[in-house]
């Protein structure tokens, strides 16, 4: 934001903002939590489905414009592969 041109206080106050709203989320959740165990891992699949929304959607197009290339899908890919293996140990 910073180097869009915005001021420094404006960009404190966002950044604030956002960790506050952070912070009552996982309230939240600690709260919510206490209620199963099969509640938690809903909420935790539908988290990991919104960030690979945002991945798929968002940040591997703009990937390829940035990296012209086969170098930025096979780090995509290299990731996720590297993320589905560090969720098996």
């Amino acid at each position: 934001m910073k180097a869009g041109g915005m001021k420094k206080s404006k960009v404190l106050i966002y950044t604030i903002l956002s960790g506050i709203t952070t912070g009552i989320g996982a309230f939240f959740g600690a709260v919510l939590g206490i209620i199963s165990t099969q509640f938690i891992g809903l909420c935790i699949a539908f988290a990991a489905g919104a960030m690979l929304y945002i991945v798929s959607v968002e940040l591997i197009p703009e990937s390829k414009k940035v990296y012209k290339g086969r170098f930025a899908s096979l780090g995509n890919i290299l990731g996720f592969i590297l993320g589905i293996i560090s969720t098996q140990f």
